[in-house]
């Protein structure tokens, strides 16, 4: 696709990058690791512009919450302290299994999160742990959930995404994280990946549960139906396998190159019981084995 290019830039602030992007009638591409722009090989792209110097690449402790640049790489962010504080290591996790070393060293954040893609590993812990992400556009900074911007809202040729907003997670007795993952290797793209939170109190009862789902809808998706049916309600092997068949009818697989809509769904659900399971597990309450 670079055979077609015929102006790169490289902007020092955010104004500059929106000026560049918005002159370039559709024409222009915002790239910092360039992972995904190079795969997607558009032959419509005359004019890159190189955000890596824009001042996003920074990862911010914050009160009630943490804030992260948009050209923070997964490696920076599998290395920062701040990110193994949070959820258990969660974020710090899913950034390890986000290709190889090469890639992760120029891969993003916010580049995972623009792309859009329904199997971006990102997506979904960051869904679990209520991320937002603020938009720059001629309008100035605005702030939305990070649902709402990978369902199309605030994504346009001539805005950018600049910061990924993360409020402190729920903690505590009985709290824990999990990710899970289904790619072809360790460090390919997900076929499914399914991240979830629950905090279990005394007597093994769910107080509160988050579950998201990749490569399972048009963009990654919370499971609201799984979350509602398992709260308040003890948690044993049969409400972990009710729980998976839930996330399962929620989803909305395709079939693809990759796998069958139909594997997909039969995945959806085993990974949301190893999710569940592994939750319990390291809030001392074990028993299933799945």
């Amino acid at each position: 696709m670079f055979d077609k290019v015929e102006a790169f830039y490289r902007p020092d602030s955010v104004r500059e990058a929106l000026r560049l992007l918005q002159s370039g009638r559709g024409q222009a591409r915002v790239v910092a690791g360039g992972t995904d722009l190079v795969v997607e090989a558009d032959d419509s792209v005359r004019v890159l512009i190189d955000i890596t110097r824009a001042g996003l690449n920074y990862i911010r402790r914050k009160r009630g919450g943490c804030t992260i640049g948009a050209t923070a790489t997964m490696a920076e962010l599998e290395d920062s302290d701040i990110i193994r504080d949070l959820a258990g290591g969660l974020l710090a996790n899913v950034a390890r299994t986000c290709g190889s070393v090469p890639i992760r060293n120029l891969a993003t954040i916010g580049g995972n999160m623009a792309n859009a893609s329904p199997a971006a590993d990102m997506a979904t812990p960051l869904l679990v742990l209520d991320a937002a992400v603020v938009i720059a556009d001629s309008r100035g900074r605005r702030k939305l959930p990070l649902a709402d911007y990978l369902a199309g809202a605030g994504r346009s040729a001539k805005s950018l995404l600049v910061e990924i907003v993360l409020p402190d997670p729920p903690c505590g007795k009985g709290c824990r994280w999990s990710y899970q993952k289904l790619g072809r290797t360790a460090v390919d793209i997900s076929l499914v990946s399914v991240a979830a939170g629950l905090q279990l109190d005394s007597r093994r009862r769910v107080k509160w549960a988050r579950i998201a789902l990749g490569a399972m809808a048009p963009t990654a998706m919370r499971a609201s139906g799984a979350e509602q049916r398992i709260t308040g309600r003890t948690l044993d092997c049969a409400l972990i396998a009710e729980i998976g068949e839930q996330a399962a009818r929620e989803a909305r697989p395709i079939t693809d190159v990759r796998a069958t809509a139909e594997y997909r769904r039969e995945m959806c659900a085993v990974l949301t019981r190893r999710a569940i399971e592994e939750c319990a597990d390291h809030a001392g309450q074990t028993g299933c084995s799945l």
